[in-house]
Protein backbone atom coordinates (compact mmCIF):
# COMPACT_ATOMS: atom_id res chain seq x y z
CA UNK A 1 0.00 0.00 0.00
CA UNK A 2 0.99 3.71 -0.95
CA UNK A 3 1.42 5.79 1.95
CA UNK A 4 -0.47 9.07 1.54
CA UNK A 5 2.90 11.15 1.81
CA UNK A 6 4.61 8.99 -0.62
CA UNK A 7 1.73 10.03 -3.50
CA UNK A 8 3.88 12.44 -4.96
CA UNK A 9 6.40 10.10 -6.54
CA UNK A 10 3.74 8.65 -8.79
CA UNK A 11 3.55 11.73 -11.67
CA UNK A 12 7.52 11.48 -11.69
CA UNK A 13 7.60 7.50 -11.93
CA UNK A 14 4.77 7.94 -14.72
CA UNK A 15 6.55 10.57 -16.76
CA UNK A 16 9.82 8.98 -16.35
CA UNK A 17 7.96 5.67 -17.33
CA UNK A 18 6.88 7.03 -20.32
CA UNK A 19 10.02 8.95 -21.39
CA UNK A 20 11.62 5.26 -21.30
CA UNK A 21 8.94 3.53 -23.39
CA UNK A 22 9.55 6.74 -25.79
CA UNK A 23 13.17 6.52 -26.20
CA UNK A 24 13.19 2.79 -26.62
CA UNK A 25 10.56 3.07 -29.34
CA UNK A 26 12.70 5.66 -31.05
CA UNK A 27 16.10 3.63 -30.34
CA UNK A 28 14.53 0.75 -32.07
CA UNK A 29 13.40 2.56 -35.03
CA UNK A 30 16.83 4.64 -35.35
CA UNK A 31 18.41 1.41 -35.59
CA UNK A 32 15.79 -0.22 -38.12
CA UNK A 33 16.50 2.68 -40.27
CA UNK A 34 20.42 2.70 -40.14
CA UNK A 35 20.30 -0.68 -40.91
CA UNK A 36 18.66 -0.51 -43.71
CA UNK A 37 20.84 2.61 -44.83
CA UNK A 38 23.61 0.03 -44.14
CA UNK A 39 22.45 -3.12 -46.02
CA UNK A 40 21.55 -0.58 -49.11
CA UNK A 41 24.69 0.60 -49.28
CA UNK A 42 26.85 -2.48 -48.24
CA UNK A 43 27.43 -3.81 -51.67
CA UNK A 44 29.71 -1.38 -52.40
CA UNK A 45 31.98 -2.92 -49.42
CA UNK A 46 34.54 -4.83 -50.69
CA UNK A 47 36.45 -7.26 -48.15
CA UNK A 48 39.77 -6.55 -48.26
CA UNK A 49 39.92 -4.22 -51.00
CA UNK A 50 39.04 -1.01 -49.59
CA UNK A 51 40.02 -0.27 -45.87
CA UNK A 52 38.63 3.58 -46.27
CA UNK A 53 35.11 2.80 -47.56
CA UNK A 54 34.87 0.25 -44.27
CA UNK A 55 36.29 3.22 -42.52
CA UNK A 56 33.75 5.60 -43.50
CA UNK A 57 31.54 3.11 -43.32
CA UNK A 58 31.90 2.62 -39.83
CA UNK A 59 32.39 6.04 -38.92
CA UNK A 60 28.87 6.89 -40.33
CA UNK A 61 27.29 3.82 -38.55
CA UNK A 62 28.77 5.44 -34.97
CA UNK A 63 27.85 9.20 -36.30
CA UNK A 64 24.04 7.43 -37.09
CA UNK A 65 24.42 6.13 -33.11
CA UNK A 66 25.36 9.55 -32.01
CA UNK A 67 22.20 10.85 -33.73
CA UNK A 68 19.74 8.67 -32.47
CA UNK A 69 21.47 9.30 -28.88
CA UNK A 70 20.91 13.27 -29.67
CA UNK A 71 16.83 12.80 -30.85
CA UNK A 72 16.61 11.01 -27.21
CA UNK A 73 18.56 13.57 -24.97
CA UNK A 74 17.02 16.38 -26.50
CA UNK A 75 13.51 14.70 -25.63
CA UNK A 76 14.80 14.97 -22.22
CA UNK A 77 15.81 17.86 -22.39
CA UNK A 78 12.62 19.90 -23.84
CA UNK A 79 10.31 17.57 -21.01
CA UNK A 80 12.62 19.48 -18.56
CA UNK A 81 12.29 22.79 -19.91
CA UNK A 82 8.64 22.40 -20.13
CA UNK A 83 8.36 20.75 -16.53
CA UNK A 84 10.19 24.10 -15.61
CA UNK A 85 12.71 22.66 -13.89
CA UNK A 86 15.55 23.93 -16.06
CA UNK A 87 15.80 27.61 -17.35
CA UNK A 88 17.50 27.10 -20.67
CA UNK A 89 17.57 25.10 -23.21
CA UNK A 90 21.35 24.37 -23.13
CA UNK A 91 20.84 24.33 -19.45
CA UNK A 92 18.75 21.28 -20.41
CA UNK A 93 20.56 19.51 -22.77
CA UNK A 94 23.53 19.90 -20.30
CA UNK A 95 21.91 18.39 -17.82
CA UNK A 96 20.04 15.70 -20.07
CA UNK A 97 23.61 14.71 -21.73
CA UNK A 98 25.48 14.17 -17.95
CA UNK A 99 22.62 12.61 -17.06
CA UNK A 100 21.62 10.34 -20.13
CA UNK A 101 25.40 9.24 -20.15
CA UNK A 102 25.71 8.81 -16.73
CA UNK A 103 28.51 11.61 -16.03
CA UNK A 104 26.57 13.22 -13.87
CA UNK A 105 28.53 16.32 -12.45
CA UNK A 106 26.50 17.31 -10.09
CA UNK A 107 26.32 21.40 -10.94
CA UNK A 108 23.18 21.10 -11.92
CA UNK A 109 19.82 19.74 -10.30
CA UNK A 110 16.64 19.29 -10.66
CA UNK A 111 14.31 19.88 -7.69
CA UNK A 112 13.32 16.81 -5.30
CA UNK A 113 9.98 16.61 -7.00
CA UNK A 114 11.61 15.47 -10.80
CA UNK A 115 14.80 14.11 -9.71
CA UNK A 116 13.15 10.65 -9.86
CA UNK A 117 13.22 11.63 -14.22
CA UNK A 118 16.67 12.30 -13.93
CA UNK A 119 17.76 9.23 -12.20
CA UNK A 120 15.73 6.85 -14.67
CA UNK A 121 16.97 9.18 -17.34
CA UNK A 122 20.44 7.86 -16.44
CA UNK A 123 19.56 3.96 -16.35
CA UNK A 124 17.73 4.48 -19.87
CA UNK A 125 20.66 6.02 -21.01
CA UNK A 126 22.72 3.42 -19.63
CA UNK A 127 20.87 0.53 -21.25
CA UNK A 128 20.32 2.29 -24.51
CA UNK A 129 24.09 3.33 -24.97
CA UNK A 130 25.18 -0.63 -24.53
CA UNK A 131 22.39 -1.60 -26.75
CA UNK A 132 24.50 1.26 -29.22
CA UNK A 133 27.40 -0.34 -28.31
CA UNK A 134 26.39 -4.24 -29.46
CA UNK A 135 25.22 -3.18 -32.77
CA UNK A 136 28.70 -1.36 -33.30
CA UNK A 137 30.25 -4.59 -32.28
CA UNK A 138 28.01 -6.21 -34.47
CA UNK A 139 28.12 -4.53 -37.65
CA UNK A 140 31.97 -4.51 -36.90
CA UNK A 141 31.73 -8.12 -36.38
CA UNK A 142 29.78 -8.73 -39.63
CA UNK A 143 32.63 -6.72 -41.53
CA UNK A 144 35.76 -8.95 -40.18
CA UNK A 145 34.03 -11.76 -40.65
CA UNK A 146 33.26 -10.58 -44.62
CA UNK A 147 36.82 -10.31 -44.63
CA UNK A 148 37.60 -13.59 -43.06
CA UNK A 149 35.31 -15.38 -45.52
CA UNK A 150 37.27 -13.46 -48.48
CA UNK A 151 40.41 -14.67 -47.25
CA UNK A 152 39.06 -18.17 -46.81
CA UNK A 153 38.22 -17.92 -50.78
CA UNK A 154 41.37 -16.55 -51.77
CA UNK A 155 42.65 -19.41 -49.74
CA UNK A 156 41.12 -22.06 -51.17
CA UNK A 157 41.17 -20.93 -55.19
Amino acid sequence: MIESGSAHILPPLALATGMIVATVIIHMIGLIVLMALLQSRSHNLKPMQNALRQGVFIVLVVLGLVAIHAVEIWLYALVYLALGELPTLEAALYFSTTTFTTVGYGDVVLDERWRMVAALEGFNGFLLIGWSTAFLVSVIGKLRAAELAWLDRMRDS
